[in-house]
């Protein structure tokens, strides 16, 4: 069986959690892991405000932004350089680029430079929530090859060849949107994840993969691919999060636009048939376990949005979290409101104005819960 380290459930008593060491999660404050009823497929379909309802809120009923609690920055920064899009042919949605629909591999967010640098901030997002830390696994300083699953920008698998220069990285992913300049030791390659993989079998030291939600349709066989690629010894970890906004003082309630954000996803994900619901029903453990992989281990944490933490660590999360989301909110949620459940292009667009504000206000505490899973496989 497992072993777990929970996240605190309190904001308070978050500034406390920290990320395990490595191969020995530290315990923490409990966290519930209790499936919602969302894990039911024949669930009904979630309680949608009408989109007219964020049009029609009245100025006074929409809460006033407070600058003091607004994310890092007007502008979030990006180093990162995307290879040119002409290198494949791109669906266009509303002026937003997004992957063709080649083969089983489709992704709901855009594919742009505007998406590409809210995805780095996300990055910085988990290396805070982690304490500076690529990886949990406890990997030995001599690895020797490693394949980053889904490599989005491109930017872990950077880090980690500058951290690990003897090691042999490839990222793969199904848009090369990663750039040109990258550590000698290096490489990206184009691969759909949803297939049989093209890499021989123990072949690699580790495997690592994060936010894949709303991408696989079977994640066990994702976790097969993994183990057949992987080493006897080797380690796979993965990282994904709930597409909930929650909050545990009550500041997010049934009647604001933060609450409706995870409704689209989990919504989207049902018609799609590519579930965002990861962590609610437990598939990154359960999945390396069926593979056959062992010594599982599993860490949650919440990560908050906005600067409203008392903590200034946790405040400092919570401000990338809120700069990851204004850089991009629409991008996040257009696919799923208006292409999967008919939402159009200006509803989106006054919802997200909507949330923007709420967040900005600093009177609701949103956070969302992560979770990290890595296990190993048998010598």
């Amino acid at each position: 069986m497992a072993e777990t380290s929970k996240g605190s459930t309190s904001p308070k008593a978050a500034a406390a959690s920290s990320p395990p060491a490595e191969a020995t999660p530290a315990p923490a404050e409990e966290t519930s892991t209790q499936p919602p009823s969302a894990e039911n497929p024949a669930q009904p379909a979630e309680d949608f405000h009408n989109p007219d309802h964020w049009a029609n809120l009245n100025e006074g009923d929409a809460p006033a932004e407070d600058d003091a609690d607004s994310a890092v920055g007007d502008d979030a920064a990006s180093s990162t350089e995307s290879i040119s899009s002409s290198i494949l042919h791109y669906r266009t949605i509303h002026g937003r680029t997004y992957h063709s629909e080649r083969g089983n591999a489709e992704y709901w967010t855009p594919n742009d430079e505007h998406h590409n640098e809210s995805m780095d901030i996300n990055h910085h997002l988990l290396s805070l929530s982690l304490e500076g830390k690529l990886h949990l696994a406890p990997l030995k300083d001599d690895i020797q090859k490693v394949l980053d699953i889904g490599t989005g920008t491109g930017i872990w698998a950077i880090d980690f060849a500058d951290e690990y220069p003897n090691a042999e990285v490839v990222g793969t992913d199904i848009s090369p949107i990663q750039p040109d300049w990258v550590p000698p030791n290096l490489k990206f390659e184009i691969e759909d994840c949803t297939q049989e993989w093209t890499f021989d079998p123990n072949s690699f030291d580790y495997v690592h993969m994060r936010y894949m939600y709303g991408s696989i349709s079977d994640w066990s066989a994702l976790f097969k691919e993994a183990f057949r690629v992987c080493k006897p010894g080797g380690w796979v970890e993965s990282y994904e999060a709930s597409p909930r906004m929650e909050s545990d003082d009550g500041t997010v309630t049934e009647t604001c636009a933060i609450n409706e954000w995870g409704k689209f996803f989990i919504e989207g994900g049902k018609k799609l048939n590519r579930t965002f619901e990861i962590i609610d029903k437990d598939l990154q453990q359960k999945g390396m376990e069926e593979a056959g992989f062992v010594d599982v281990k599993v860490w949650d944490f919440k990560a908050p949005i906005g600067g409203w933490p008392q903590d200034p660590r946790l405040k400092q999360i919570g401000q990338f979290a809120q700069a990851a989301l204004e850089q991009d909110y629409e991008g996040y949620v257009l696919y799923m409101a208006n292409m999967v459940l008919g939402w159009t292009k200006e509803e989106v667009s006054v919802y997200c104005a909507q949330l923007r504000r709420e967040i900005r206000s600093g009177k609701f505490h949103p956070f969302y819960r992560q979770r990290v899973v890595y296990a190993r496989k048998p010598e």
